[in-house]
């Protein structure tokens, strides 16, 4: 699954807009409290992201790593079934590195695990790293590389480019995108270039697309080649690179996605497509290498390019492959991308000679994570397959990833989420309602709306449905009418829904305005549920106008006077108010008459590409608390008149109220900012006077400025959306 470039959401208000600030009053506040101690965990969606490798330990059973595209790495715990997280120490200034490109695992240290990360290769993103552990991820020792990785760029489901080499474990090899292939002596402390490496490093290009040992040989995929010039290179001795004599070409062979050695018969087997992947393939093939005599046959259990039964074409490329540790010439490959006939895992035991399609014989079981049913429609047995791995101690283990989950086997008929412990959504819109079933509705990237009858299970009801979305842009409920809540986003069938029971069903808005088909924004209703301000933004950041319903969606109207691209906000106590920060003119806007109009209050606040979250203290009029970011937090208590500084916040990204600490009249405060030096998670139980921090070093999950909100009926307890390890909840110890 997709998760947002970040740099759009880490903007810096600029001193320019700091100075507008300073003449404003302050609001006084002390320095931080003792931390209290805070126990955190995941609220349950299941996986919801894509897994882009697995690789279990050849050494040791039971012993497994999967990593994600932007939700960091995971092991296998054998014992609990279940998966533990290994990166979300990784804080704040870190986020790049949340995303895992690759993995490796000493097959003669088994406690040995290094990880290569870093999410983007773009300009505006940081260096990639390189993190190692003698205790299977446990602890870490860092290095800082100065290349970049793309975990969740092309190519990400492509197979390991990093390796311990075989003949000593002492070195490594690791391969980028644009930096061709990089070398470590020292077990990855320090990394320098490779020496002889005959590939040439591209700007724009995938660079190393696999690194594998067969024997003491090794392997590099190489991803720029334009389908006849040479793709895959080895080397014996560790110093002088040669392309593999015979290697397969054309578009079918365009790409080496994944490899996988059959030490028993000295085959090689590759998986190749026409892109990278996971998006745009179109062709592949699959080819198997005897590394005794160098000789190639071309195994491809189905050529792409026939015709589908609806006169369509199956086009397709393959992206996994796994070999039987224990069976010589059995293997496992998969296709990917094939959307009209649905991906398939191919088995073969005979080397390739002869398949047979998993998924037509195969039984799915998604009774624990029911969003996969995607609505009503039944599961599909997978779709972005390049995750593919084969236990070498059970024949009938197989593992799969897809864009959403991690499906696996124990008999290959019989399949079901093998995901416990792995959460990667793109949380992004929070809701803790005050009464009813659930503590908590959530808006994600990918997965739309959820209700979350518990915290320890994926909701029974899956995906919100009527309609289906893909992402949320907009969730909001009626403050003085709970059971009323309405929700945004890209559907399948209208982008706008309402729901009269607190989020358990849906009904689509009767119309919509033209506009919610290629722009759906965010939403809001007022606090009796009579009015709704939807508003629309494309993708590329085009802003259009402000639209009103008085009628649960059936018409609607524009409102002229309301800013293009501003998030509606609704005074949670007077049906009449809402509010709207304006940053083209940096101007806070109200309208008193149910959202008809506005009209302009505070001025000289920071205007330009200014990052912002307006929020209303609830249960009170006009009590409005104004995050911007790196330029910390202010608050207004006549409605948008005027605001103050809150003097005990240097930073405020996220900012939510959950319920009071006894004997206190005010909600309490729960923010993502920092208060001296540390961007972190705080509390405030006195009206933002004092904070504590109540994450720590080890749960910091990287970037955590989208969401959060404190549950109005549990004091201390908050849920905090993150951008890659779902919904995390914390609650005192």
């Amino acid at each position: 699954m997709r998760a947002p470039h970040l740099s759009r959401r880490t903007v810096l208000v600029g001193t320019a807009a700091a100075a507008a600030l300073t003449a404003v009053p302050s609001l006084q506040g002390s320095a931080q409290a003792a931390t209290p101690t805070y126990r955190w965990r995941n609220v349950v969606q299941g996986g919801t992201g894509f897994v882009t490798g697995v690789l279990f330990h050849p050494s040791v059973r039971g012993l497994a790593y999967a990593r994600t595209d932007i939700g960091g790495a995971y092991r296998w715990d054998d014992s609990a079934a279940r998966w533990t997280p290994l990166t979300d120490h990784l804080g704040w200034d870190d986020w790049n590195l949340l995303g895992v490109e690759a993995m490796a695992v000493d097959p003669v240290h088994p406690n040995r695990l290094y990880l290569a990360l870093g999410t983007y290769a773009q300009s505006w993103a940081s260096n990639g790293a390189v993190l190692r552990s003698d205790d299977r991820g446990a602890t870490w020792a860092r290095t800082d590389l100065t290349v970049k990785l793309g975990a969740n760029e092309d190519g990400r489901g492509c197979g390991e480019r990093l390796l311990v080499d075989p003949r000593d474990s002492d070195t490594l090899w690791l391969g980028t995108r644009h930096d061709g292939l990089l070398k470590s002596t020292d077990r990855g402390a320090t990394w320098a270039a490779a020496t002889g490496f005959p590939g040439t490093p591209s700007a724009s290009g995938q660079g190393v697309t696999l690194l594998v040992a067969a024997g003491r040989t090794l392997y590099a995929g190489w991803g720029d080649s334009d389908g006849t010039a040479a793709n895959l290179y080895r080397t014996a001795d560790g110093t002088t690179w040669e392309a593999v004599p015979g290697q397969p070409s054309g578009t079918a062979a365009k790409v080496p996605i994944r490899a996988a050695y059959d030490k028993n018969t000295r085959e090689l087997y590759l998986t190749y497509a026409n892109a990278p992947g996971p998006n745009g393939q179109s062709d592949g093939s699959v080819h198997a290498l005897c590394t005794a005599n160098g000789k190639w046959r071309e195994v491809t259990p189905v050529k792409p390019g026939g015709t589908t039964p609806d006169g369509g074409t199956d086009s397709f490329g393959y992206g996994g492959v796994a070999v039987d540790a224990r069976r010589p010439g059995t293997l496992v490959v998969s296709t990917n991308n094939r959307w009209a006939l649905v991906d398939t895992v191919f088995r073969s035991t005979d080397g390739g000679r002869s398949w047979t399609s998993l998924k037509d014989s195969a039984v799915l079981d998604v009774s624990e994570t029911p969003y996969l049913k995607w609505g009503a429609d039944a599961p599909k047995f997978g779709w972005w397959i390049q995750a593919l791995a084969l236990d070498p101690y059970d024949s009938r283990h197989v593992v799969y990833g897809t864009g959403a989950t991690l499906y696996g086997t124990r008999d290959l008929k019989h399949w079901a989420p093998q995901i416990r412990g792995i959460e990667e959504a793109s949380a992004r819109l929070l809701i803790s309602p005050p009464a009813g079933e659930a503590h908590l509705l959530s808006g994600c990237g990918d997965i739309g709306v959820m209700y979350h009858e518990k915290l320890t299970a994926s909701p029974s009801r899956g995906m919100a449905s009527n309609p289906v979305f893909g992402t949320a842009t907009g969730l909001a409920q009626a403050a003085a009418k709970p059971a009323y809540v309405v929700r945004t986003g890209w559907g399948d069938h209208g982008n706008g829904a309402y729901s009269n029971d607190g989020g358990q069903t849906w009904t689509p808005f009767a119309a919509q305005p033209s506009l919610a088909k290629d722009a759906p924004g965010p939403i809001a209703v007022n606090a009796d549920g009579s009015a709704l301000l939807w508003v629309f933004v494309h993708w590329d950041g085009t802003k259009y106008p402000a639209h009103r319903s008085t009628d649960n969606g059936a018409t609607w109207t524009e409102i002229p006077s309301f800013p293009k691209g501003a998030t509606p906000v609704a005074d949670p106590a007077d049906p009449t108010l809402f509010y709207a920060y304006d940053t083209d003119t940096g101007t806070l806007l109200a309208s008193t008459d149910s959202g008809l109009t506005f009209t302009a209050r505070a001025a000289g606040l920071p205007s330009g590409d200014v990052q912002f979250e307006l929020v209303a203290a609830p249960g009170r009029s006009g009590d409005l608390w104004l995050s911007l970011k790196g330029n910390g937090l202010y608050r207004s208590t006549d409605a948008g008149v005027s605001f103050s500084k809150v003097t005990s916040c240097r930073a405020s990204y996220a900012l939510g109220f959950g319920k009071a600490a006894d004997g206190a009249d005010y909600p309490a405060l729960y923010l993502v900012g920092s208060i001296e030096s540390i961007t972190a998670v705080y509390r405030s139980d006195d009206e933002a006077k004092s904070w504590v921090r109540i994450n720590d070093d080890q749960h910091q999950w990287g970037w955590t400025g989208e969401a959060i909100a404190g549950d109005p009926r549990v004091h201390g307890r908050v849920y905090l959306a993150t951008n890659g390890r779902g919904i995390q909840y914390g609650e005192p110890v």
